[in-house]
């Protein structure tokens, strides 16, 4: 009987240590390991985005060189922007993008897909994100290996938005010879 106290009181003990670790670990662990994964993008080979609608309300129009910050109006160093207009009458969010650039010499292709966490359009709103790995709202990861930062050969892009609700807009932009340019 004695060893059955003893054992019941260890595993009370135990119990309550669970517990209260569980309690007094840090709400925002799993954030934090979410934003480190989501800071990373990595190539893929098809388009996962699967949206069949036909309603039209989002426009798109792609830049990926002699770009300028939207609110000052200043040149900025080059990056893939996007400028996205929602012309229905409702908000549109869980937005994702599916872009494909292809070196015109080689002919080789690399594929990227993101979600566009936080980004919400409302009626009638035009915003514009760019992919600069830079921080804060419309900013989101770029592979600095990738062929737009490391091709000397003019690289086309082909752009896929999508919302949920509403048919995936598409664009182009084009990146000439070199690797980019610094606003000076």
């Amino acid at each position: 009987m004695k060893k059955i106290v003893i054992l019941a009181g260890a595993v009370i003990i135990l119990i309550v240590g669970l517990i209260t670790w569980q309690t007094t670990k840090p709400k925002n662990s799993v954030t934090t390991h979410s934003k480190v994964s989501s800071t990373q993008v990595i190539p893929v080979s098809n388009n996962p985005i699967n949206n069949k609608s036909e309603q039209s309300g989002l426009v798109v129009k792609a830049a990926a060189e002699d770009n300028t910050d939207t609110q000052t109006k200043q040149a900025i160093s080059d990056r893939l922007q996007i400028t996205m207009q929602n012309t229905s009458g409702q908000t549109m969010s869980n937005m994702e993008v599916y872009y494909s650039m292809k070196d015109k010499k080689t002919g080789q292709v690399e594929s990227y897909y993101q979600k566009l966490n936080g980004l919400v359009l409302s009626p009638n709103e035009i915003k514009t994100i760019a992919f600069d790995n830079g921080t804060g709202a419309g900013h989101y990861p770029e592979n600095k290996y990738s062929l737009y930062r490391s091709s000397q050969n003019e690289v086309d892009f082909t752009i896929e938005v999508s919302t949920p609700g509403f048919k995936p807009a598409t664009g182009t932009a084009l990146k000439s010879t070199g690797t980019g340019e610094t606003a000076g």
